[in-house]
């Protein structure tokens, strides 16, 4: 057969696409990420290739068992489960369904019908091969409508790993927390008992007669807010193992955490990163497919306005008699092809292909603020990391202080020398110094995480 016959049943085949070219929109954010005094900070040290984002071995064992366990994320791999059968069904549109047929036929036939006088009995059957209305693609719809599918699944999976990024982030944020809520119930048990000490000193001093009702009455208010303190970060702690509970599902060992809180817990991202970098984020990614696949369905309903042929055809064998089915001369064969041209549609085709293209334009600019939004979360990110290690190194000089201010206090209390109301309040300063330096770390530890989350899930891209 010549080379160009062949060429032109392949194209018949195959079909052009009538979607349009696809260009992938633009970002509209700056190239880089800002600069300036809110983003400067120390250069961490270098990152090597494959090691751990996450240094707590506590950590990491969580979140291997959410990732096994998590019901969200298990609702998530079978929606892409569900798209790539979906996709599958659609791209079997593309090739002839061949289909074997075998039936058989007796019929009775009244004399009335037979023009004999008298009834009789038909008899035939048949064995036949062949395809059914397999619509030649001349103009790209069912392959259009294969590559939407296509695009869709390739979505659902992007959407899969957001979950995934999601949960590990979110496993990373409530360990910290509980880890922090720790530390706190911890710093107000120990706050507790250095103000009941106080308590019973100042009711020995009143019996004694050296310090005055009011006295006793400030240091009795001072243990009680400290029990309240106690009593809110035991709820906390709870509330954070149920939470963790939740998202890890499965039990969570109460007992106390493997190492406090500290920087070395989460490893730093380094400087000076590119924007582009945006564009390995899962969420954008799942935008860019989606995108693309209503930029596909726009050649769909393009090529509706075109005639659809499709074709039937079959051969096989037929006789009056079952033992002759597939005797000389009883074959038979059937080509049936058919087109279907749209004449007079009342505005519909037009308005499936305006409906089409509006879609596209909703996904370009669901793209483009998936982009925005992403830019400003790394961008966050990057001026948290910056500023709070200088809030961290200001609120650890705040602490020293406080507690020498607190030394001094009691020294000077014990000895006579001031009243209660200064070593009370040296008391308040210095706890309330210590929660803000827990506080503190876990907010530039979270920082770190939604920075590590807003990256799509690092930095490096053989991660």
């Amino acid at each position: 057969m010549p080379r160009h016959v062949l060429t032109l049943f392949a194209a018949l085949l195959c079909g052009c696409s009538l979607a349009p070219a696809y260009h992938r929109p633009a970002p509209a954010v700056p190239a880089q990420f800002p600069q300036g005094p809110a983003y400067t900070a120390d250069t961490p040290p270098p990152v090597e290739a494959g090691q751990q984002v996450f240094r707590d071995p506590v950590l990491r064992q969580l979140i291997e068992a959410a990732l096994a366990n998590n019901r969200d994320l298990r609702t998530a791999a079978l929606n892409v489960a569900a798209a790539q059968a979906q996709y599958r069904v659609q791209r079997a549109e593309r090739l002839p369904q061949v289909a074997a047929d075998g039936h058989g036929q007796r019929q009775y036939l009244p004399r009335g019908m037979t023009g004999t006088g008298k009834g009789m009995i038909s008899s035939s059957y048949a064995a036949t091969l062949g395809l059914s209305a397999y619509e030649i693609d001349l103009f790209g719809r069912v392959r259009s409508l294969n590559d939407q599918a296509l695009l869709n699944y390739l979505a659902s999976d992007q959407a899969r790993r957001s979950s995934r990024l999601s949960l590990v982030a979110s496993v990373a944020s409530v360990y910290l927390t509980w880890q922090a809520d720790q530390a706190l119930l911890t710093l107000a048990n120990e706050t507790l008992a250095t103000d009941q000490r106080s308590l019973r000193l100042a009711r020995n001093q009143r019996r004694a007669g050296t310090l005055s009702a009011l006295d006793e009455v400030q240091a009795r208010t001072r243990v009680d807010s400290t029990r309240a303190a106690v009593a809110r970060y035991r709820r906390l702690v709870a509330q954070d193992l149920n939470q963790l509970t939740l998202l890890v599902g499965a039990p969570v060992a109460a007992k106390g955490v493997a190492q406090p809180l500290a920087a070395e817990q989460i490893a730093r991202l380094p400087a000076g990163l590119p924007s582009d970098l945006l564009q390995r984020r899962p969420d954008i990614r799942q935008a860019e497919y989606q995108l693309r696949a209503a930029n596909a369905n726009i050649g769909a309903a393009r090529a509706a306005f075109f005639p659809s042929i499709s074709l039937t055809a079959n051969a096989g064998s037929t006789s009056p008699q079952l033992s002759g089915l597939f005797d000389a001369g009883s074959g038979t064969w059937l080509f049936q092809p058919q087109i279907n041209l749209s004449i007079f549609t009342a505005g519909s085709l037009r308005a499936s292909l305006d409906y089409a293209r509006l879609q596209k334009d909703i996904q370009v600019a669901q793209y483009q603020r998936a982009v925005q939004r992403a830019f400003q979360e790394v961008a966050d990110g990057l001026a948290a990391r910056a500023t709070y290690q200088r809030q961290l190194q200001a609120q650890r000089d705040l602490v020293a202080a406080s507690q020498r201010y607190y030394d001094l206090a009691e020294h000077r209390y014990r000895i006579g020398v001031d009243s209660s109301l200064t070593f009370l309040d040296a008391q308040r300063a210095l706890f309330s110094a210590q929660q803000g330096l827990i506080n503190d770390r876990l907010a530039q530890l979270l920082a770190e995480v939604n920075l590590f989350a807003a990256l799509g899930g690092g930095w490096d891209d053989q991660d």
